[in-house]
């Protein structure tokens, strides 16, 4: 053994195929059959019997599983681990920018992240970009995990995962401030990252830092929302029985007050100064739901981040109108245009 292994054997593929197969025979399964549970071709089983090295991991990973030679770990905790490592991966991208840069998002930013549980379809990270793009909402005209055309900006594939970072750009100032510089992860799997900053602190009518909207949490949590009900649409292979559990964050609150700014129809009474800084909320939800029952799934996300600001009991009639003024948008000609 090699004094750098740090005590593991070197991986052994031909023994595991073996023990794979003698795995399945004992239980008396078919190479159809393991094929069907591992959600994988019979060409591919066939692969794997020869014990073949063309095999993506993720799918010898699948058909390991079913004979019970990988260890699982939990869904929750896989996507913690995705999301330490795409917010690490931000911070090793901005970390040259200036420290006021709005790339660094130093006011604050907002977070999403969501995971598709269930039987996600196999699939290599270049088809992923044509499942992101169909499951674009066109209803914000910066909508979340947008696919931008230009090579400099474009989506790239990174140790398996589809990246993308909108860096701040001298020649586009129009798309450099906090809330236009994204980073976004995607992962052939059904998981999910985003982080954005506020469009509050891009204006010129008040100081930046000082105010956030009532509105626009409410359009990016059904934009993400509907977002995951679509992608699960194309990934799940039974979309109408897989959940997503998803998770939003803000930070950067401390110090704002609330008030109705994107929106000018907006009516809204009340609100003060926010005394805390973040606020983390997370759910699981059958995707199926998601399109039907939106104003009740914003709910449990906008409430404790309204709370933050002193108001409490929001009235649902008050989400339904904002998802009405959302749902009548349609940004899918302007997000082209900015795309390119």
């Amino acid at each position: 053994m090699s004094a750098t292994s740090g005590g593991i054997a070197p991986f052994n593929w031909p023994a595991l195929v073996s023990e794979a197969i003698r795995r399945r025979k004992a239980e008396k399964m078919t190479q159809k059959e393991h094929a069907a549970l591992a959600g994988v071709s019979i060409p591919t089983i066939i692969a794997f019997d020869r014990a073949e090295r063309t095999l993506s991991l993720g799918k010898a990973i699948d058909i390991l599983r079913v004979v019970g030679l990988v260890e699982e770990v939990s869904t929750e905790e896989t996507q913690e681990a995705f999301v330490r490592e795409a917010f690490t991966r931000w911070q090793n991208l901005t970390k040259d920018l200036d420290k006021e840069s709005p790339g660094r998002f130093p006011l604050g930013w907002y977070r999403v992240d969501y995971a598709i549980e269930g039987n996600v379809r196999d699939i290599e990270p270049h088809r992923l970009r044509d499942f992101l793009a169909q499951a674009v909402v066109p209803h914000t005209g910066w909508p979340m995990f947008r696919l931008p055309r230009r090579t400099e900006t474009a989506a790239r594939e990174v140790d398996g995962v589809l990246e993308c970072w909108l860096r701040p750009d001298q020649d586009r100032p129009f798309i450099s401030d906090p809330a236009h510089c994204d980073f976004w992860r995607a992962s052939p799997t059904g998981r999910l990252f985003l982080i954005r900053g506020y469009q509050e602190d891009a204006q010129e009518t008040f100081p930046p830092g000082t105010i956030f909207d009532v509105s626009l949490p409410i359009w990016r949590i059904a934009e993400a929302l509907l977002h995951a009900a679509r992608l699960t649409k194309l990934l799940a292979r039974q979309p109408e029985s897989a959940d997503v559990r998803m998770r939003i964050s803000y930070t950067g609150l401390q110090g704002r007050d609330l008030r109705a700014w994107a929106s000018p129809g907006t009516i809204f009474h009340g609100g003060s100064r926010s005394r805390s800084d973040e606020v983390t909320t997370e759910r699981t939800i059958s995707a199926a739901t998601i399109e039907k029952n939106l104003t009740q799934l914003v709910m449990p996300f906008i409430e404790p981040l309204y709370e933050r600001f002193g108001v409490t009991g929001t009235a649902p009639t008050f989400i339904d109108v904002e998802l009405e003024r959302m749902r009548r948008n349609d940004f899918s000609d302007r997000t082209s245009a900015l795309s390119k």
